[in-house]
């Protein structure tokens, strides 16, 4: 997305790898001025994500430019629901 507008972006908005998919964690902190957004990682912790980044933000969610993301990012992505357990995640009640 060609110029994200950070006023549309709030902490705790779900953070997304692509639309559609299980959210991979959310957004921590916004920046001061310009600069970049930070999120949490599920099992991985923070990281800073440049704006020129993000490739959408609307119904509280921020989805990712994958191809714009740092190595390290991306596999933290990738693993980020690695620790869950299937017979919870897959309950239905």
């Amino acid at each position: 997305m060609a110029g994200v507008d950070i006023n549309a972006i709030q902490e705790g908005f779900e953070v997304f790898a692509s639309d559609g998919q299980v959210a991979v964690g959310a957004v921590r902190k916004l920046p001061q001025g310009r600069g970049d957004i930070i999120i949490y990682i599920e099992n991985a912790g923070d990281f800073h994500v440049p704006l020129d980044a993000i490739r959408d933000v609307h119904s509280g969610k921020v989805i990712l430019d994958m191809s714009k993301l740092d190595h390290k990012l991306r596999e933290a992505i990738r693993h980020a629901h690695d620790a869950e357990d299937p017979k919870i995640a897959d309950r239905t009640e």
